[in-house]
């Protein structure tokens, strides 16, 4: 049966019925939330569902099996893929519970927020979630990819402060998902992406931080070179309360974009730190001294402007991503890398980043869980915009970075960032047995494959 047959065309009205959220076809009214953030992603799907509650999720992964379809879920579309008429969209922005308990120091999410959302409600209570670089991208999503933020070497992952998942599983089951209840789901829910079933919400640990010092340097792109040399010997002894990243950028010259950024070719030193105000300002004062900034961000800063340490862009936009994990990085690899994505190398990258891992990420957390190659020393992000006129250079760059950069990357990949639904491709965000493992409890959970579409791990690639 096929999603063009009439049988599922009469019975769409079943789903409707079925639940409280809206249910909407190609060119009708709802529909238009498929459109990812990422909108060179074709994702068309047979259906659009906006669920109001899990029973929502519950039944639309019980019609989708009985008339063989697949279920995706959306939020932002920040890591979409292709989706065809054989896939029905969940969105989940109906889902906006946010009850934050101050004594605790917990809060409970729905999927339908983005890290913003969560910021906003728990800073009157001098906390604060330990949310991604961007923090419009949806909170589900983000946690179920490990999650990597400007404070990574400092607390680790943002999915190790995660309590509880409460899911609709591919059998159309809802659990309430803890170490100690369905703990085989919850190690695989922290880093298996959709592998193991929708999250409707969520319950995370919030920490008691309400600044921290930081931001961005930038410098022009004629000092690329002296910059990223700096910052590479600066990475080598730099504290674990501290984080940092190094970025070429090539900002468009767009309103939004300061002007001293606009339309050239520029390097940032990207740095966030929980350390006193004057030994945090010693640290990048070393980074400040050897070229001269022509815009310097880096000050204390409150939580609720976290976001402003990447400045990822908000608006919807047709991008082409590159994530790559690297072992040690030498001068020799900062050349390289100069040579490709510098200024001079002709790159029609818009950002390319270079982000210190390590610290508390390095160390296993309290409850393990799927997330793996906690030992890489860097993660390489790559980011194009896809114009018509240069997306064919964005990609074939892309591929050319990678060649450039292989001597030093591992083979592995984050699971966020850089969305893919090859097979292959996902399996370099696991090692073997945790490759095994989601496997066969995708088997278990989803016996009918109806989550099978996206960033899912299936034994059987």
């Amino acid at each position: 049966m096929t999603p063009t047959t009439p049988a599922i065309a009469a019975s769409i009205e079943s789903l409707r019925a079925a639940v409280s959220g809206v249910v909407a076809l190609p060119g009708e009214p709802g529909y238009e939330l498929a459109t990812p953030w990422n909108v060179a992603v074709p994702v068309r799907p047979y259906a659009v569902v906006a669920v109001d509650n899990a029973a929502d999720i519950a039944a639309t992964v019980r019609f989708a099996v009985k008339h063989g379809l697949k279920v995706a879920v959306q939020r932002t579309g920040h890591g979409a893929v292709p989706l065809g008429d054989d896939v029905l969209l969940v969105h989940t922005g109906r889902l906006t519970e946010c009850v934050i308990d101050p004594d605790a120091r917990t809060g409970r999410i729905g999927a339908g927020l983005v890290w913003q959302d969560v910021i906003d409600a728990a800073t009157p209570h001098g906390l604060a979630p330990l949310a991604g670089s961007s923090t419009t991208v949806g909170v589900a999503g983000f946690l179920t990819g490990g999650g990597i933020g400007p404070m990574v070497r400092t607390y680790g992952l943002s999915s190790d402060f995660v309590r509880a998942f409460d899911i609709v599983t591919g059998n159309g089951c809802l659990l309430h998902v803890t170490p100690d209840e369905h703990a085989e789901l919850f190690w695989g829910l922290r880093g298996g992406k959709a592998t193991l079933g929708i999250v409707h919400a969520v319950e995370i640990d919030l920490l008691p931080v309400t600044h921290f010092y930081g931001g961005a340097v930038y410098f022009d792109g004629s000092d690329a070179a002296v910059v990223a040399r700096a910052w590479l010997d600066w990475c080598a002894d730099l504290p674990e309360h501290s984080s940092t990243s190094l970025a070429f950028l090539q900002l468009p010259p767009l309103p939004q974009v300061p002007a001293p950024l606009a339309g050239r070719s520029t390097v940032a030193v990207r740095f966030a730190s929980l350390a006193d105000q004057a030994e945090a300002e010693a640290l990048i004062g070393r980074l400040r001294s050897v070229a001269t900034p022509i815009l310097d961000g880096v000050a204390v800063v409150p939580w609720a402007a976290v976001g402003a340490v990447h400045a990822d862009p908000v608006d919807p936009m047709p991008t082409h991503e590159y994530t790559a994990l690297t072992g040690e990085l030498t001068r020799e690899a900062i050349d390289v890398l100069l040579s490709v994505a510098g200024p001079g190398s002709r790159s029609p990258q818009t950002v390319v980043e270079v982000r210190l891992l390590g610290g508390a990420l390095a160390r296993e957390p309290r409850h393990r869980s799927a997330f793996c190659h906690r030992d890489a020393d860097f993660a390489l992000m790559v980011a194009g915009v896809l114009a018509p006129a240069t997306a064919d250079d964005v990609i074939g760059h892309a591929r050319t970075l990678d060649r450039a950069m292989s001597p030093w990357t591992t083979g592995r990949r984050l699971p966020n960032f850089a969305a893919d639904s090859d097979p292959d491709t996902i399996a370099r965000a696991y090692d073997d047995d945790t490759w095994h493992w989601l496997g066969a409890l995708a088997d278990e959970h989803d016996s009918a494959g109806v989550l099978r579409v996206g960033h899912v791990v299936r034994r059987d690639r």
